[in-house]
């Protein structure tokens, strides 16, 4: 399950460490122009790397924004927030053609010097921990349920494996910090392909399950041993809502923002893409956003027609009270968490060499800052995703300010401070409105998250 970008990243700038020809590093003509070659990733490999950059955990909290937004409201935000992330990555394709740089970061010191390098850098580390702790928390919150579907036995919290927290501090100390440690980790990126099998599945039993699950809800049922209880349910709590204005609301657009980014890929995946164009790579672009959005929606609608404003905030875990010990949520589940379980180290790696190029520069490798820094990352992320209380947050903080920052606000700006063409061009105008689109969402998704933190006892 890939995060967003970050990890597609420096799978390639790994793969092309270990061989300085390879294709992943085509250079670039003076011109700016990738340089033209017969050899490299298709149209097709390419659209599915870039499915497997965008889709990620996000996919686990967009019902919880369509209940938040309603149906036609989720709808509308996620097609503007879709569309704007494609004319974003539009526009840092065309800055590549202009200057030559296929890297974010290089983008960021040709707009505002070093100042702007440092900038992005840092975004990505805290977008990179942010996605981390997500992981994570999906790890915490699922891994009791999967093993006590796997024992068929119910969750009653006196055991030491029901316990999230404590399980969580074990994978992360035997298996996420032996494979962040080592100092090269290109291979796990083989698993996004997988993970995206697993995205699709998930997908499909969301579907499945929708006919499984009765409505209104039940007030009391059976688990597959003793009893449980929810809330109060009505047929009016079956009814789709088109439009909804709550706190629940201010959750959306961060959530998409931080579903559709994967703008620290779009570079990489140009470079290594045989006979490449700016316009093909828009259309690899478009149709990987396309995708991504179709299986998002379907997901999100289907998860929604379910639970309705019940919906958790995480959606696997809306399935723990009715389908204990399905064959489907139980494969999904686990099929989920092994492909959290291998991506968090991936994840891990360009976060350790962000915080690395930050504090020490382009030194040589030292195992003693490698150690320390991975030691400091995953700390962060393992206090994160133990405290946090809600899947949620880590979406509204992470989406309403380094996503919106990387989604909106940089191409725009870099766009603006680098870009030859006219202000009064088609694109310098939208590169203005995108930036002010990012700042306006983020200033008011943030505040209302705060706000709402503050006034909830």
């Amino acid at each position: 399950m890939s995060v967003n970008g970050s990890t597609q990243t420096d799978f390639y700038t790994d793969r092309a460490s270990r061989n300085p020809e390879s294709s992943e590093t085509t250079p670039l003509l003076g011109n700016g122009s990738v340089q033209p070659r017969t050899t490299g990733a298709s149209f097709a490999s390419s659209v599915f790397n870039l499915m497997n950059a965008i889709m990620g955990s996000g996919i686990l909290g967009l019902a919880y924004a369509m209940a938040g937004t309603g149906i036609v409201g989720f709808c509308t935000l996620l097609v503007l927030v879709a569309f704007l992330a494609a004319f974003s990555l539009h526009l840092l394709l065309k800055l590549c053609d202009e200057t030559g740089i296929n890297s974010y970061e290089g983008l960021g010191e040709k707009a505002l010097q070093k100042p702007g390098k440092v900038l992005v850098g840092v975004t990505i580390l805290i977008q990179n921990i942010g996605a981390m702790s997500s992981y994570l928390f999906i790890l915490k919150s699922e891994l009791p349920a999967a093993i006590c579907s796997l024992l068929g036995v119910e969750n009653t919290g006196t055991v030491w494996y029901e316990n999230g927290k404590l399980l969580l501090v074990m994978i992360t100390v035997f298996v996420v910090l032996p494979l962040s440690l080592l100092p090269k980790i290109g291979f796990l990126g083989y698993t996004s392909s997988i993970s995206f099998i697993f995205i699709l599945y998930f997908t499909v039993v969301v579907v499945v399950k929708k006919w499984s699950i009765p409505c209104p809800l039940p007030q009391n049922g059976t688990r597959l041993r003793g009893t449980f209880e929810v809330s109060n349910s009505s047929a009016s709590d079956c009814t789709p809502k088109l439009f909804v204005v709550s706190v629940k609301s201010a959750y959306a657009i961060p959530t998409m923002a931080f579903s559709f980014l994967c703008h620290t890929a779009i570079l990489p995946i140009y470079c290594e893409l045989q006979r490449p164009s700016k316009s093909k790579m828009q259309n690899i672009s478009n149709i990987g956003i396309g995708l991504s959005f179709l299986l998002y929606f379907i997901s999100a609608l289907f998860g929604y027609l379910t639970f309705y404003g019940h919906v958790k905030s995480e959606l696997l875990l809306g399935y723990d009270y009715y389908l204990l010990g399905d064959i489907m949520v139980m494969s999904v589940r686990v099929a989920i968490l092994l492909s959290v379980l291998l991506t968090v180290p991936l994840i891990h790696f360009p976060a350790r060499k962000a915080m690395i190029l930050l504090l020490f520069g382009g030194r040589s490798f030292s195992w003693r800052i490698h150690i320390i820094s991975t030691l400091i990352i995953l700390s962060v992320v393992l206090m994160l995703a133990i405290f946090v209380p809600d899947i949620r947050t880590v979406f509204g903080i992470v989406g309403s300010t380094t996503s919106t920052c990387l989604l909106f606000i940089f191409p725009g700006i870099f766009y603006l401070k680098i870009s030859r063409s006219s202000l009064k061009s088609v694109d310098s105008v939208g590169a203005l409105l995108l930036v002010i689109f990012g700042v306006m969402m983020g200033v008011i998704s943030l505040s209302t998250i705060i706000i709402t933190w503050i006034m909830t006892p």
